[in-house]
């Protein structure tokens, strides 16, 4: 049994305990103590790399498709957030999109690379005239002209990592994002409020990922420590 399935069943255990204690009036030792807890795992978030991606990307056919997996690749944005998306919330003036009721049911903002403009623009020439708010809509079906769902959008991933055998979910594009962002030199503060984390351990993460801002660190201190070091590595020949 995983320790999340333990714990869960720990819950169960304690309320029940709480309940003939507080409602039936049982003298009752409760054994389930709160804080009692298995730790769970914590595993690292998977990025896509660059061989992937360009698989994924030439899979995509639609525009309305490739247009809402770049606002997940570049904007950082939640699957959830990407299906609430509506027309007003993309400024291109400025390229900004205003993420509104966000994890949390908080605001944010966030901004728009030129290729996912370029591929949002794309889809909004194909998108038909409607007073549908909705960014992204059901092209086929009975459905059609309505909003796409978030279960739409993930089946779509679907659809596209069966077809160019890349095994990716909606979330892979987001810590995609994050794990370029940060290699690229970006502040952890900035990736930070982009992708809207509420604690800054929670971006902390990618760090532990492959970090070429790490390695280029490393090795650009490394060159200057060597430089000015009299350390002899080898013993120098003597002349007879």
């Amino acid at each position: 049994m995983d320790p999340k399935t333990i714990n869960e069943r720990m819950v169960v255990i304690r309320s029940f305990y709480r309940y003939l204690r507080d409602e039936e009036g049982r003298e009752v030792t409760n054994p389930a103590v709160k804080g009692m807890a298995l730790r769970l795992a914590k595993p690292l978030p998977r990025y896509l790399k660059e061989s992937e991606l360009d698989l994924f990307l030439a899979a995509i056919s639609k525009k309305r498709d490739r247009a809402l997996f770049m606002m997940l690749l570049r904007c950082g944005l939640r699957v959830t957030e990407v299906a609430g998306l509506t027309l007003d919330a993309i400024d291109y003036r400025r390229n900004q999109i205003i993420v509104r009721n966000g994890k949390g049911a908080k605001d944010r903002t966030t901004y728009i690379s030129n290729d996912a403009a370029d591929a949002l623009a794309a889809y909004l020439l194909l998108r038909p005239p409607t007073r549908e708010q909705k960014l992204f809509l059901v092209e086929k079906g009975v459905h059609k002209g309505k909003p796409l769902s978030v279960r739409g959008i993930q089946k779509r991933m679907e659809y596209y990592s069966r077809k160019s055998g890349v095994s990716i979910t909606c979330h892979q594009l987001r810590h995609t994002m994050a794990t370029q962002l940060l290699n690229a030199g970006a502040d952890l503060v900035s990736i930070q409020e982009l992708l809207g984390h509420t604690k800054i351990e929670t971006t902390m993460r990618y760090s532990r990922l492959s970090n070429l801002k790490a390695q280029n660190d490393y090795y650009q201190a490394m060159e200057r420590i060597m430089s000015g070091s009299n350390i002899i590595l080898f013993d120098q020949p003597t002349k007879n």
